[in-house]
């Protein structure tokens, strides 16, 4: 079967909230017309996480999960989902449903124009702490990186699979996806998205993983960026062409 959209979900000690999400994006990607798949990624859950997940792919055939075999992390989580995903589009989000999913059209859209969509979340429903440490840290990496983007932690994203295969696999590459993007010579775009509070669980971050290792990552993504090897082929002859620098839309 041709899937169009692929929605990529990490979630870790989330198993109250693996039934809700699932109603409410299947709901949101039948409404947008498409061919869908579902992937659940659980990130070495303990609570029952990936119980919920296989009860409910018993009657929902574009549902899949994959469970890591130990906490490997956001990243982690990703990276296995975009390489499983098997549709044009991969469309992100959290499991702790404070992501929209009645954002996608807007995301969507935006897509015309842009290989990586972000979405921003301008009106935040989390804890003081939580904005001013993530106000921060977007500041401190748009002005070394000049990604443009205003929330980069915003788990709801728009990402063409070519782009999302070429993603540098490294823990905490999720915060800098739009800097990669520009770096591989893609087009990044931002719309203002819905962000509701937190109901259940609880939230994984802490001070150190919300600002220290940002910080710490940001310097090697400068490097990286600084020192990446870009070269343009003049011609060639008997060889399958070289991936482009920038995708055609």
């Amino acid at each position: 079967m041709d899937v169009e959209l692929s929605l990529v979900c990490p979630a870790h000690n989330e198993a109250s909230n693996i039934e809700p999400l699932v109603c409410e994006w299947e709901q949101v990607l039948r409404q947008v017309g498409c061919s869908f798949e579902i992937i659940l990624v659980d990130d070495g859950s303990t609570d029952g996480t990936f119980d919920e997940v296989r009860r409910l792919a018993a009657n929902r055939p574009y549902l899949r999960g994959i469970r890591l075999a130990a906490k490997s992390g956001q990243s982690a989580a990703l990276i296995a989902g975009f390489h499983t995903a098997r549709g044009r589009w991969i469309v992100t989000s959290d499991a702790d449903l404070q992501n929209d999913p009645r954002d996608l059209p807007k995301l969507l859209r935006a897509s015309a124009e842009a290989e990586l969509v972000c979405g921003w979340r301008r009106d935040r429903k989390d804890p003081l702490w939580k904005k001013l440490v993530s106000r921060l840290a977007n500041w401190w990496r748009n002005r070394k990186l000049a990604d443009g983007v205003h929330d980069t932690g915003c788990g709801l994203k728009l990402i063409r699979r070519d782009l999302a295969l070429r993603f540098l696999p490294f823990d905490g590459m999720h915060r800098f996806m739009p800097a990669l993007a520009r770096i591989e010579g893609f087009r990044v775009t931002e719309v203002v998205v819905n962000h509701r509070p937190r109901q259940r669980e609880r939230s994984k971050y802490t001070f150190f993983n919300r600002l220290i290792k940002p910080v710490q990552d940001l310097r090697a993504i400068a490097w990286y960026r600084k020192r990446r090897v870009q070269f343009e082929i003049a011609d060639q002859i008997g060889v399958e062409p070289v991936l482009p620098l920038r995708r055609a839309a």
